[in-house]
């Protein structure tokens, strides 16, 4: 027998961020704000939905390091990205929670020299433990960040846990 799949469609709040995020002007006057840093890199999301966030970062002067790759910090900012906008999307419509980054762990697998696209797919993981959160409670979610170069090669996979508090 097969597992039935239970799809969590988004509410008006999270359709809202989502709108936010999708649109370049209000992500980059965002980002401006609280992540200056994604402005510098030119972190862009290309999408970002129930399932799934991606985000790309270009191999350039404002990316590179000394030894002609993308930068590790760069890296780790769009995946930390990719799951970040995940989760305040997921919380959009829950009510008041925390959130904060408690272990972060990244693996490298080839040379990062062109755009990255940094994937996370577990949105749908993530709506389900949120549902489920009540006031005070807490949880964690190891959330997984793959970034890959456009031959659909794996150049590096982020590992970030992601700790959650439903506030009274």
């Amino acid at each position: 027998m097969e597992a039935k799949e239970t799809r969590i469609a988004l509410k008006s709040g999270a359709l809202a961020y989502q709108k936010k995020m999708s649109n370049p002007l209000y992500f980059w006057f965002g980002m401006l704000i609280k992540l200056p840093s994604a402005i510098f890199w030119k972190f862009r999301i290309k999408t970002l939905d129930a399932e799934k966030c991606i985000v790309t970062i270009p191999y350039s002067w404002r990316t590179q390091n000394p030894f002609k790759s993308i930068y590790f910090a760069a890296m780790a900012g769009a995946a930390e990205l990719s799951t970040g906008a995940l989760c305040q999307l997921a919380i959009a419509d829950l009510g008041k929670h925390s959130m904060l980054v408690v272990d972060f762990r990244a693996e490298y697998y080839k040379k990062a020299n062109q755009k990255i696209t940094f994937t996370c797919d577990q949105g749908q993981e993530l709506l389900a433990l949120l549902g489920t959160l009540q006031p005070n409670d807490t949880s964690k979610l190891m959330m997984v960040s793959t970034g890959k170069n456009p031959q659909g090669e794996a150049v590096a996979k982020f590992y970030v846990t992601w700790s959650f508090k439903r506030k009274a």
